[in-house]
């Protein structure tokens, strides 16, 4: 087929190179423009167009998709259909009715549940048992569309948002194919009215975190947020982000480090924390953490 794909963070690459693998045209890739990084704040390439590039596929990435021209465009590609993955603008009418087979997006959540931008975090805070990709036929609404095809998987109970992120990336990129293949056999299934939630972007304020609520909570925060943007403490006036937890017996007052093992109390139960990052530096495993900050039996953490 004649693809339009349509793709900005890590998380869209996968899929990218399995369309390129599979055989089909990619006639254009849409990602958002490069923005500033680094200490030096210079301009750097989304993942997809760098990856991309490195295909030899052409790249556009309009500041918005809303312009007659950009529609234009879009529709000189006689594409046979868009594969929108993580995007990040939103699609007008004339956009997704310019494909011949329309706009085809992968969601990392079981639709409805989860529509919206951050799926993959707000499944493990909310403690689901499972997820999945769903790939669904665009429409104007916000992940509204009929799904034509989905898989489930479990979320492990030490699982982060970043080792599951991984996981339906690839997911998602088998599905696109296996739905690109069937196109014509699959009957799209309108989504049920009952089970709608919302992903919203996760606020700053989320990630700090409050000891004196229960364990269960405070781990899936901590895998929740993890890598990105990272729940928090202040320990001494520093930031420490905290990257990995499992669930631990113990009892104390809540923020207790209660054995050398790294086990601090909550409101109920406790936390063992297993990955930690000072401000300013990189991550380390609890072991190496301890050897450069000291976090005594009997501390309350802030």
């Amino acid at each position: 087929m004649r693809v339009v794909f349509m793709g900005t963070p890590e998380f869209s690459v996968p899929v990218l190179e399995a369309l390129v693998a599979a055989g089909h045209d990619v006639v254009a890739v849409y990602c958002q423009p490069p923005r500033p990084a680094g200490r030096g704040k210079k301009e750097r390439p989304s993942p997809v167009q760098a990856r991309a590039e490195a295909l030899g596929l052409e790249v556009r990435h309009p500041v918005s998709l809303r312009s007659g021209e950009e529609a234009e465009a879009f529709a000189a590609l006689n594409a046979d259909v868009a594969v929108v993955v993580a995007y990040g603008l939103i699609l007008p009418q004339a956009i997704l009715d310019a494909p011949a087979r329309g706009c085809l997006n992968i969601h990392a959540s079981l639709l409805p549940r989860w529509r919206g931008a951050a799926p993959i975090h707000r499944a493990i805070m909310a403690g689901d048992a499972q997820t999945g990709v769903c790939i669904m036929q665009m429409e104007a609404g916000l992940d509204t569309g009929p799904v034509l095809l989905c898989e489930a998987t479990e979320i492990g109970t030490q699982e982060t948002t970043g080792a599951l992120h991984d996981r339906l990336s690839a997911m998602g990129a088998r599905l696109i194919v296996e739905a690109l293949e069937r196109l014509d056999a699959l009957e799209p299934e309108p989504q049920p009215e009952a089970g709608v939630t919302y992903a919203a972007k996760i606020d700053k304020a989320e990630a700090q975190v409050d000891w004196s609520r229960p364990a269960s909570e405070v781990d899936r925060l901590i895998r929740g947020l993890s890598p990105f943007p990272g729940a928090w403490i202040e320990v001494n006036g520093v930031r420490v982000k905290l990257l990995g937890s499992v669930l631990a017996t113990g009892q104390g007052a809540p923020g207790e480090v209660l054995d050398s093992e790294l086990t601090v109390a909550c409101g109920t139960g406790a936390v063992r924390l297993l990955r930690l990052q000072r401000a300013g530096k990189g991550a380390q495993d609890r072991g190496e953490f301890l050897r450069g900050m000291a976090l005594p039996v009997g501390m309350v953490l802030g």
